[in-house]
């Protein structure tokens, strides 16, 4: 008899986003005519830009032939995009890496899911609260978490609740904790933290010895002065966090699938004797273990991202998608919203007018304006009550989204 891995049963319900695409389609076969504007998941409508299009053309080309054929590449990627990715992202910002220090993978969604392979079952972690569904869920699935308690959280995660109150930034754990996820620009929020605030929360990890996990996946989207890109811009992050980023957000890659992870020699576990580990090497073990590399087309195609005409035209997308955040944002507090984010990422997170629930929210907005958008409540017990738009929908999408929430809710 072959026996379960009993902790998924420990998962409440469907994936946040399976259970928004059932209530559409539900909806839908109830209303085959409905005008339908998806802001919900946060994936991108613009096409890839025409250099990352011709080199992935060239490198396909390059396949074509037996001189220029290749087979298996190394499972952490190809230099030549990782050495762009050192020049381009970090040195100007007063980072420097080695390259055995850059891992190129198929998606941050993926990685930040299979990190917590590295970590022994008995840490506790802590996540912001709301959080990106990915970070939790992945931990139940290990057994890290325990059990899921009527307050809609488990009972050995230590959750820091972003409220209005504080800003929407978490405050330190008053407890050690060991694994501490942290998402900025934020997804669902849209807030940042400046160096200063990055910087507690590295001196935190330094005392505890404890690793934060940082998606930095909205990083191209940051506009103001004073806000970090990278984590590792803070002094003594290398000893103490990994970095996850993605040219999914940045240059349209959800469907082509492109990121990389940073894991600095320097950044220790240590086992049951007190002994470290460089986390590098772990990582590199898992991954040569368990991933064949992302295919040199797509590597390919990525590098051009870095290339003078991939920087103006990936620059010209986001200054799309944040004319559309600036969009919704205006027109949201115009109409009486209370609206946070928007400014340095993608992401809008509005208060639910009279203390609606979000999952009420949703229905409401999906029924009377035909608009998707993802409930707050699906994020995290701290967001319920709150609701996230993103940016990026098409213009037309977006002003007529506007234009409906505005006369019909």
């Amino acid at each position: 008899m072959a026996l379960m891995n009993e902790n998924y049963l420990k998962l409440p319900g469907s994936y946040l986003f399976s259970e928004i695409a059932r209530r559409i389609n539900s909806f839908k076969k109830e209303n085959p005519d409905a005008d339908i504007i998806r802001l919900g998941i946060g994936d991108v409508t613009k096409p890839l830009p025409p250099a990352v299009v011709e080199a992935m053309k060239q490198a396909v080309d390059e396949m074509s032939r037996p001189e220029t054929f290749r087979g298996y590449g190394p499972e952490q990627g190809y230099e030549f995009l990782s050495q762009r990715i050192i020049e381009h992202d970090f040195k100007p910002r007063g980072v420097e890496l080695e390259l055995d220090e850059v891992f190129i993978s198929d998606g941050s969604k993926n990685d930040t899911a299979n990190f917590q392979e590295l970590f022994g079952l008995n840490n506790i972690l802590a996540v912001t609260d709301p959080v990106y569904p990915v970070y939790v869920d992945s931990n139940v699935m290990a057994g890290r978490t325990g059990n899921f308690n009527d307050k809609g959280q488990f009972e050995n995660i230590v959750y820091l609740p972003c409220t209005e109150e504080n800003g929407m930034k978490p405050d330190l754990p008053r407890t050690e904790v060991d694994m501490i996820y942290l998402c900025y620009p934020n997804n669902p929020t849209g807030m940042t933290l400046s160096k200063e605030e990055l910087k507690k929360w590295v001196d935190y990890a330094r005392e505890n010895r404890s690793i934060i996990l940082f998606d930095a996946a909205y990083e191209s989207y940051i506009r103001e002065e004073g806000v970090p890109h990278s984590i590792f811009e803070i002094e003594g992050a290398r000893e103490v966090a990994v970095e996850f980023r993605s040219f999914s957000k940045t240059a349209g890659f959800t469907g082509t699938r492109c990121a990389y992870t940073i894991v600095p020699r320097d950044v220790k576990v240590y086992d049951s004797k007190g002994e470290s580990h460089s986390l590098n090497s772990l990582w590199l073990r898992r991954q040569t273990t368990k991933f064949n590399g992302v295919s040199y087309p797509v590597q390919a195609a990525a590098a051009a991202v870095f290339t003078p005409e991939g920087q103006k035209q990936v620059k010209e997308l986001i200054n799309y998608y944040m004319e559309n955040a600036s969009i919704i944002k205006n027109g949201l507090e115009k109409a009486g919203y209370k609206v946070f984010g928007g400014v340095n990422a993608p992401y809008i997170w509005l208060k639910t007018p009279d203390n609606m629930g979000s999952w009420e929210f949703f229905d409401q907005l999906m029924k009377k304006a035909h608009i998707v958008g993802t409930p707050g409540a699906g994020f995290g017990a701290s967001g319920e009550g709150y609701f996230r738009l993103t940016a990026f929908g098409t213009r037309e999408n977006t002003e007529r989204a506007i234009e409906r929430i505005k006369t019909r809710m």
